[in-house]
């Protein structure tokens, strides 16, 4: 997801806690505290990164010449085929809990550009229903990541006991929209959802970050119940990222913290229930697409994301 472009308005930033270390944050995972405001208002749409087109053909569709990493094998990935409902709960320390999973974009928009470019009320503006998504330079997509990665967190929240939902698990044609994303964790009533992206930003940009909702009261967005919570929620999440998979937040955004608050993300802005995104990292650097086409780095990517949600769930 890009910050840049001539649509990018940056907020003034609230007084900064000390930049967070990979080491501080290993041994403390709620060392993750601050956060830099951003609104984009009229920007890239939810999940949308600089490249991350709403129109046309996807991201990437065949390996290039200079790819960075090699495509996934099926074996990279989970065998997790079962349908888009919830399984019911085992015991465990979350019985009772529900987590909603938005695996960002779906494989198939692409397909489906005039449905994915209809415009959307998010309360503050309109926005595009969703986008195609990115991909790594070798073809990797961002869709087959998210979707990957969000098997992967359902099967471990599930032995935790919790009732796992996704918004999408390849099951439909195109979407949800970004508006409908929403509504299927507020119907839920989610005690936690967590939406699963990763970037399309510049070579040389690197790590991961977690986009908290600012607070937003405007049409049919009201967050300001719900910005506490997601706060809780993403610095628990981060925390545990840094501490599981190792990589060190991002260094273009979030100034170190791994934390960027937003107030344009149609998937933020209409929540009901506490709502983060994650970007896990950025597909069009080499030394993060290495890691995201990689199933033994996405089982700890899953992992450190659900550990995260664990401990928010359980307080």
């Amino acid at each position: 997801m890009s910050y840049l472009g001539p649509d990018f308005d940056p907020q003034p930033r609230r007084p900064r806690r000390r930049p967070l270390t990979v080491a501080l944050v290993a041994l403390v995972p709620g060392a993750l505290l601050g956060w830099v405001a951003y609104e984009a208002l009229g920007g890239a749409d939810d999940g949308g990164g600089s490249d991350k087109a709403a129109v046309g053909t996807p991201a990437a569709t065949k390996p290039s010449a200079s790819s960075d990493a090699k495509e996934p094998s099926p074996s990279d990935s989970p065998k997790d085929s079962s349908e888009n409902s919830p399984e019911p709960a085992a015991s465990g320390p979350l019985k009772g809990k529900v987590v909603v999973i938005d695996p960002g974009h779906n494989p198939s928009n692409f397909q489906h550009t005039a449905e994915i470019n209809r415009k959307v009320d998010i309360g503050t503006g309109f926005k595009e229903c969703d986008t195609t998504g990115t991909a790594t330079n070798s073809g990797y997509t961002e869709a087959e990541f998210t979707l990957d990665v969000a098997h992967r967190m359902r099967t471990l929240l599930e032995k935790q006991g919790a009732t796992v939902k996704l918004t999408q698990d390849g099951d439909r044609s195109y979407g949800p929209c970004i508006d409908e994303r929403a509504r299927i964790g507020n119907k839920a009533k989610a005690d936690a959802v967590v939406s699963v992206h990763a970037d399309g930003a510049g070579t040389g940009n690197r790590g991961f970050h977690v986009i908290l909702p600012g607070p937003v009261n405007s049409g049919a967005a009201d967050t300001r119940p719900i910005v506490a919570s997601s706060s809780d929620l993403g610095e628990r999440i981060a925390g545990n990222f840094v501490r599981v998979t190792g990589s060190a937040p991002s260094n273009y955004v979030g100034d170190g913290t791994g934390l960027v608050t937003r107030k344009d993300l149609g998937g933020l802005n209409l929540s009901t229930v506490p709502k983060v995104f994650i970007e896990c990292g950025n597909m069009r650097d080499s030394k993060d697409a290495a890691q995201l086409t990689s199933g033994a780095w996405r089982q700890k990517a899953a992992q450190g994301i659900s550990d995260g949600i664990v401990s928010f769930l359980r307080g």
